[in-house]
């Protein structure tokens, strides 16, 4: 199955002074376990203006932007401006971001898709965001920061020119493949909630689960449990701001207080700081993904990728 066989979704939302523009495209049938999505966004903001936004945790993501480029902010003092290419490795704490007016191409990689077309180990590079153009660790997709966009906006060309550009490397190996897939299954399921759990369900060894987590997931088993059972409560408080923090609280969740420890560490402010601040794309792009696909944040995608439900 090639790139006819990709299937889009598709919806605008406005919200005034701004408009938000998001579009999903599901990978084709060859690329669907490598990647989160395909997705497009544009946004149109009144010039002058600038707004801020925060992406969430998350899987790794590459990004290219045409017009203005965002100027991101990572928790550890990491500042990144005037990159058109843009990657973040995997994340456990938020990125604030500031943009104006600009088109965008997002590509969400899986841990499975980081062990195919990165290779070099995901803890190195976690919890930044890199110019794409320059880092080492991301040199092989330069070809791709400079073709995707031409002079003429044509969304159609573009999907095509990221989608050939991923065909024409479907035949590097994968390391682990079989061992990051199971690990990945044993830890998006919500009744997984220690490491000895992970162990078990994802049948191998303690040690093994370790490695693998640490070079293709980016961070530790514990860690990313920890961030799992964060990431479902944010959601559903997300999708259905009328929830109380208790009442969208992950049932894995002592008490109130250790939800609010996470949200810390995790988001870099409290839940009632979080709660108070506008959503301006994250919140778009949360809600129609759940509109499409059910999931609305990658970190909750299942090995195979998301399935198309709209």
């Amino acid at each position: 199955m090639g790139e006819g066989s990709i299937t889009t979704k598709a919806r605008t939302i406005v919200s005034q002074p701004y408009e938000v523009q998001v579009r999903f495209y599901m990978p084709p049938a060859e690329l669907r376990r490598y990647f989160t999505t395909f997705y497009f966004a544009e946004w149109t903001i009144p010039d002058g203006q600038q707004l801020t936004d925060y992406l969430l945790p998350e899987w790794a993501n590459l990004r290219l932007y045409s017009g203005s480029c965002p100027d991101a902010q990572t928790p550890k003092g990491g500042h990144l401006r005037d990159a058109p290419f843009t990657v973040n490795g995997p994340n456990s704490q938020a990125i604030r971001f500031s943009f104006s007016s600009a088109r965008m191409w997002g590509i969400g990689l899986l841990p499975l898709g980081w062990a195919k077309f990165v290779g070099t180990s995901a803890a190195d590079v976690a919890d930044t965001v890199f110019d794409g153009m320059a880092h080492p660790a991301f040199a092989r997709f330069a070809e791709l920061g400079r073709s995707v966009f031409t002079e003429t906006p044509d969304e159609a060309a573009e999907l095509a020119r990221i989608t050939r550009y991923f065909l024409q490397r479907i035949d590097e190996p994968v390391a682990d493949e079989a061992r990051i897939i199971a690990i990945h299954s044993a830890l998006i399921d919500p009744d997984t909630s220690s490491v000895s759990d992970l162990v078990v369900r994802s049948g191998v060894s303690q040690r093994t689960v370790e490695r693998i987590c640490r070079r293709h997931f980016g961070f530790t088993p514990k860690l990313l449990l920890r961030r799992q059972r964060f990431m479902r409560s944010l959601a559903h408080f997300m999708l259905d701001p009328s929830l109380n923090w208790i009442g969208a609280m992950d049932s894995h969740y002592h008490d109130q207080a250790q939800f609010v420890r996470d949200f810390r560490q995790f988001m870099g402010m409290s839940p009632r700081q979080y709660a108070a601040l506008d959503k301006p794309l994250i919140g778009a792009v949360m809600r129609e993904r759940a509109r499409v696909f059910g999931s609305p944040v990658q970190t909750m995608d299942s090995p195979g990728g998301p399935t198309a439900l709209a």
